[in-house]
């Protein structure tokens, strides 16, 4: 009765083979003497969203369809959950809609009861099926709240890295030094055996596409290792393809470099597309993202000695999802071979803008 542990056996109560295929991600709710369950249905993309409702908790149970695309461009709605506001008013569901590289996006949506069963969105038809929408008055919680949005740029100020900030895989201390006294950001150069291009790298430093059209710009110091060449650090867009700009180490000096990963996922491997040599460790790395007509994510890059004058290099980029996730970008840097000492990047700073 309190939730804590299962008093007897499982068993399905309910099959979405014919009409609901890939039900998922159910919720389970209860009221006025009707036990409810929301759950997806017809996958990621393409899904809408079905709820059941019985008398018996074991059922039989009863379904509709309460939201689906329609003819909005909001494909997939689905996967979410019905809250209310705190004087229990007004009912609300938010679902998230998968925008390939852009990653799943989240979205309120207005709901009502008619007859007994949930109406998300609008329904303009009277069928009982509502369609999202982009723009709706906001849910009365008594206040008036200012908008705020995650963060995302970084003047690495603090002694600890932002919320915004996700590495690869699992972090490990010795990747990097938050040097907050003197506003700075240090990666240290990483080994990782087998690895075949940076899908395969654990020590990527990113964080998920914020909008539609924006431009990251960083200012990074790279100080390789002087034993050894092979080092490269800088700006990625990552996913199952990737691109870099990055600088790199080789043995007539630093050269930066745009190069382009497809399939990453499947052991693919980077191709350069464009480099110039440089004559300073320190550059403004820059990438644009802007999506297209086809709802994708073209990324152009460029750099600058001075943070003024931008000179692009390389080719553009159509930005790809990773496994589950949309592309992200942010900051690596790696070195060749296993050895004990090696260089790092200092990253000033990272700035998401208009």
């Amino acid at each position: 009765p309190d939730g804590t542990q299962a008093i007897g056996e499982s068993r399905i109560i309910f099959d979405g083979h014919i009409g609901n295929a890939t039900i998922e991600g159910p919720k389970f709710y209860k009221r006025d003497g009707w036990y409810y369950i929301f759950a997806p249905a017809g996958g990621v993309p393409t899904g809408w969203q079905t709820v059941l409702r019985s008398k018996n908790i074991w059922g039989p149970y009863e379904w509709k369809i309460v939201m689906a695309q329609g003819n909005t461009n909001i494909n997939g709605p689905h996967q979410g959950a019905w809250v209310d506001t705190p004087d229990g008013k007004e009912d609300w569901f938010f679902h998230f809609q998968d925008k390939e590289a852009y990653g799943r996006v989240v979205h309120l949506q207005p709901m009502k009861w008619v007859d007994g069963w949930p109406v998300i969105g609008v329904d303009k038809d009277g069928d009982g099926c509502g369609s999202p929408v982009y723009s709706y008055k906001k849910p009365n919680v008594g206040k008036t709240y200012s908008i705020e949005t995650p963060a995302e740029s970084d003047e690495f100020d603090s002694l600890e890295l932002g919320l915004q900030w996700q590495w690869q895989a699992n972090p490990k201390p010795i990747w990097y030094f938050c040097d907050g006294g003197n506003s700075l950001l240090r990666l240290y150069s990483y080994y990782t055996e087998n690895q075949v291009n940076l899908w395969d790298v654990p020590n990527l430093l990113l964080q998920k596409f914020p909008t539609e059209d924006f431009t990251v710009t960083t200012k990074v110091s790279f100080a390789p290792s002087s034993k050894y060449t092979g080092e490269r650090a800088g700006l990625v867009v990552m996913g199952a393809d990737y691109a870099v700009l990055a600088m790199e180490n080789r043995a007539d000096g630093l050269i930066l470099v745009q190069n382009v990963c497809r399939k990453a996922d499947k052991k693919g491997k980077e191709e350069e597309n464009a480099s110039v040599k440089l004559s300073d460790n320190t550059l403004f790395l820059r990438v644009k993202v802007k999506k297209d007509s086809e709802k994708e994510a073209i990324c152009s890059f460029s750099y600058s000695v001075d943070g003024k004058k931008f000179i692009s290099l390389g080719e553009n980029f159509t930005a790809k999802p990773g496994k589950w996730i949309g592309a992200k970008v942010g900051l690596f840097i790696t070195r060749p071979k296993a050895v004990n000492d090696g260089g790092w990047v200092d990253i000033d700073w990272f700035r998401v803008t208009k």
